[in-house]
Formats: C-alpha cells, structure tokens, sequence
C-alpha cells in the first residue's frame, strides 16, 4: 500500500474516530450515511429477486401496522426518506433492517412472536441496528482487516457492488447463501436490544412483552443455542436480564397503543 493510501486511512480514522454509538460507545465509521443507503437498497433489491416475497395481505398489513409504528418514532434519517418493508415467505425466525429503510420479516418469525408487542420488539431491535451504524461499523472493520483499500470501492456504483457482494452482504449482516443472516457481534446485539427496547415502548408497545419473546426464542431453540462465550449472540437468560434491567429505566411513555391485527 503506498504512503498515500495509507494517509487517506490514517485521515478517515482519524475523522471517524469521534463518532459514538447511541449509547455512547465509540465507533470506527469510515462510510457515509448516502454509501450505506445504497448498499443497502442494493441488498435489498437482490434478495427481493432471490427470495419469495409473501402475497397474503393480511400477513403483510400486520407487519406494516406494527413496523410502522415504530418507525414513527425514529426521527428523519439523512440519506432516505420512508422506510420500505417486505415480507418474505420462509420457515426462518428471523427479521433484518438495512441501511437505507429496508425491514424484512420473514413469515417463520409470526410463530415465535405471538402478538403485536413481541413482533414489535424484533423490528425495533432490528430498526436500531441502522439507528447505531452496526452495519457501518462492520464494513469499516472489515475494511481494516483488508490490505489496500479497495473495498471502499463497493460503494461508487453497481459494478463495484457486485465485485465486493460477499464481503457487503455480510457486512450489513446477510448471507451469501439466500436466506442466511449473519449475527452482529454481542455487543452491538445488546446494545441493539436497548435501543429497540425504547423505540417499541415509544411507540405503545408493552415492553414486558420482550421478555415473553425472548422466551419464545429460548424455546424455539430447543436447546440448540450454543454457550455465550461461544456465540457473538447474548445468551437468552443473558438477553432476558439485559431487558428487565433497560426496563425499570424506561419512562412512561404516553403514545396510545397500536391496534394491529394478526
């Protein structure tokens, strides 16, 4: 790498090395908010080509009631303007947002979140992944672990995207193989928690119904989830006590209760 390129790192460290998390953590962020959009979209597109998007209406207006809900109380995101959500037909518990707007739920999840307030949980932890810059703050590690940087080239256009699609994809936490999600590190996944937590709750959600969620996780498991030192993901019982505790700080908040109908 010559001196220059290595000039170029040491000045976009050096910039970036003042931003924080929201809850006060420093963070390496090397992308703009208008890169990261548009990798995200990019995301997106490809897996709503890839993936089967689910046609049944009630299902999707559901989702959208309590998604957005919750995105009323995210404040107005620089690089994008709605928030566009997608409902995927597959047996996978899960749910992802992007950088960019983008929420997908996958349909497996509605069997493991029981009501309106557990899915609502998952989409705001999933919403506040994007709140925290996790995805930037993956891609910029993985730009560091990188020689040379040629990685920032993924986001000048759609060719460089599809050169660097891997190393994007799982920066922004999908998989190459469709459908696979791959886990942020425990500490992004906690913090994650704490500020989804509080956007649910914003929005009228009732925060007690996390603790019922992630219970419904633990059993869905059945047991296969491996020890926390083990896994980047808190353990559930770890999960759970994180949430008791970010509970007995959250306000009163005063928003009427959501009506979403499943």
């Amino acid at each position: 790498m010559s001196w220059l390129k290595y000039s170029a790192l040491a000045i976009a460290i050096g910039v970036s090395a003042c931003s924080s998390s929201p809850t006060g953590r420093n963070q390496l962020l090397l992308f703009s908010d208008s890169d990261m959009s548009n990798l995200g979209a990019q995301s997106f597109e490809q897996m709503k080509h890839q993936q089967k998007v689910s046609k049944d209406q009630k299902i999707n207006n559901y989702v959208q009631c309590v998604a957005t809900a919750v995105t009323r109380q995210v404040p107005k995101q620089p690089s994008f303007n709605d928030w566009e959500v997608v409902v995927f037909e597959s047996d996978q518990i899960n749910a992802f947002a992007l950088p960019g707007g983008k929420i997908g739920v996958y349909t497996g999840l509605l069997n493991v979140a029981k009501n309106q307030d557990q899915l609502a949980t998952v989409i705001g932890h999933e919403i506040a992944h994007v709140l925290a810059d996790h995805s930037n703050e993956r891609l910029s590690q993985s730009q560091l672990a990188n020689t040379g940087l040629q990685i920032t080239s993924i986001a000048l256009g759609a060719s460089d995207y599809a050169q660097y699609r891997d190393a994007t994809m799982a920066a922004l936490g999908l998989g190459v193989q469709v459908g696979v999600l791959l886990p942020y590190g425990r500490t992004q996944e906690s913090e994650a928690d704490i500020v989804g937590l509080e956007l649910m709750a914003r929005a009228g959600f009732d925060p007690k119904q996390s603790i019922a969620l992630w219970q419904n996780m633990a059993k869905a498991s059945k047991g296969q989830q491996p020890p926390e030192l083990l896994s980047t993901h808190p353990s559930h019982g770890t999960r759970i006590q994180d949430l008791s505790q970010t509970m007995q700080r959250l306000p009163a908040y005063s928003a009427q209760k959501p009506n979403c109908q499943s």
